[in-house]
């Protein structure tokens, strides 16, 4: 569904940029936000919210209202988060859940819908919109990563049993962090994949950039003098 989902936006985007394209980018974002407010919802109504999980301070949370903000408004910063995040965080959350629901669970689907949605919302801003990311934008991504684990760690330390962006330990099942190392030595070995996986994103994104003619178009015109001597 993502393999389709991706491409197929990335092309309505580009060819309808106008109110096709504003219509698109909304759907997307009330569909992220109905499917992340819905999971704190559903854990109200099943009587299993706990502070120890459910405040709005995993990754995922700053990616999620992040990416409705940055698919409302279209602003250039926002964007830049969401390609960095979606395409490293909620690309490895997508392939290495760490879920407890399985199908036709509602947390299975708010799960997967909030993290897909936010990698088509990533590749459509940034391949469809062309709001690519500019210089440094890996650095401040990494940056707002972890002013935003801070805030977590905080979390972790004054809440017994928390374990919020996973800073006090693995999750149960297999995901990326089991080949990095022990804890703590595993959030720097993070911290540096998170780092390359950053600038490789910035690579790709400047590579498309440079062979992309109306982006091209763009920043010349952006440099041209507006009057003529």
């Amino acid at each position: 569904m993502l393999v389709l989902a991706c491409p197929a936006c990335i092309l309505v985007v580009r060819r309808h940029p106008g109110a096709a394209a504003t219509v698109l980018c909304r759907a997307l974002a009330v569909l992220i936000i109905a499917a992340w407010a819905g999971e704190y919802l559903a854990d109200l109504l099943t009587h299993i919210w706990t502070v120890r999980y459910d405040l709005p301070l995993q990754l995922t949370d700053a990616i999620s209202v992040t990416t409705a903000i940055a698919l409302w408004t279209r602003r250039q910063l926002l964007a830049e988060l969401v390609y960095m995040w979606s395409l490293s965080a909620s690309l490895q959350a997508t392939l290495t859940p760490d879920l407890a629901w399985t199908f036709p669970s509602a947390f299975y689907f708010t799960f997967f819908v909030y993290h897909e949605v936010a990698i088509v919302a990533g590749l459509v801003l940034a391949f469809g919109m062309r709001l690519y990311p500019r210089p440094g934008a890996w650095w401040r991504t990494f940056a707002a990563t972890c002013a935003f684990a801070v805030c977590a760690g905080i979390a972790d330390a004054l809440i017994r049993g928390a374990d919020y962006m996973f800073l006090a330990a693995k999750p149960a099942d297999g995901s990326l962090l089991n080949v990095l190392g022990p804890w703590p030595w595993y959030l720097v070995s993070v911290a540096a994949v998170a780092m390359a996986m950053l600038l490789l994103l910035q690579a790709i994104a400047s590579a498309v950039q440079r062979r992309d003619p109306l982006a091209r178009d763009a920043a010349g015109s952006a440099h041209s003098p507006s009057w003529r001597g």
